[in-house]
């Protein structure tokens, strides 16, 4: 695959953060195991991490190395408190308790937290041709699939168009 790959992948990072400088952010949030304090059991938690922006299927981070910019968005969650609800099925109660881990573990009512964001890894990329839902394609072009069911799109128009959505958003959205 294209060694220029890397390289373009980060200035597709760095071109995103440019125009993105000052754009509301949401933030990755990273899971922590239950575990005990002083004897007293603390429930399992999703604490903020990283800033990020959400594009579509891909997360851009706000700051750090452009290599590592990148990720595949993962489970996207609203902070809520825990209360007693009633469920007609078990992925509805787990999803609820996920939404409560992530304010127990600090982010405020209705923030949204992205759990479980894959790296998009620019050696993986170079090396395989792929890495998450992006890929290379003969020519050196950067393709996303956003969808397992849906062709595979230029990665470069792809963040254009949601950009210009996170920027412009539709009126009522």
């Amino acid at each position: 695959m294209s060694a220029g790959a890397d390289a373009a992948l980060a200035a597709l990072v760095d071109d995103v953060r440019a125009r993105l400088a000052g754009a509301p952010s949401e933030r990755l949030g990273v899971m922590r195991a239950a575990r005990r304090m002083l004897g007293i059991p603390r429930a399992e938690r999703i604490v903020p991490g990283d800033a990020v922006w959400h594009l579509g299927a891909v997360l851009v981070r706000c700051d750090g190395p452009a290599e590592e910019g990148l990720l595949a968005t993962g489970e996207i969650l609203r902070a809520r408190e825990e209360v007693r609800r009633g469920f007609t099925a078990e992925s509805q109660r787990a999803r609820a308790a996920r939404a409560a881990a992530a304010r127990r573990g600090g982010f405020t009512e209705g923030e949204t937290a992205h759990v479980d964001a894959v790296p998009i890894v620019a050696a993986v990329l170079v090396a395989t041709g792929a890495s998450g839902p992006v890929g290379v394609a003969s020519d050196g072009t950067l393709l996303l699939s956003w969808s397992r069911a849906a062709a595979a799109v230029p990665l470069g128009p792809y963040l254009d168009e949601r950009i210009d959505l996170l920027q412009h958003p539709a009126p009522g959205a």
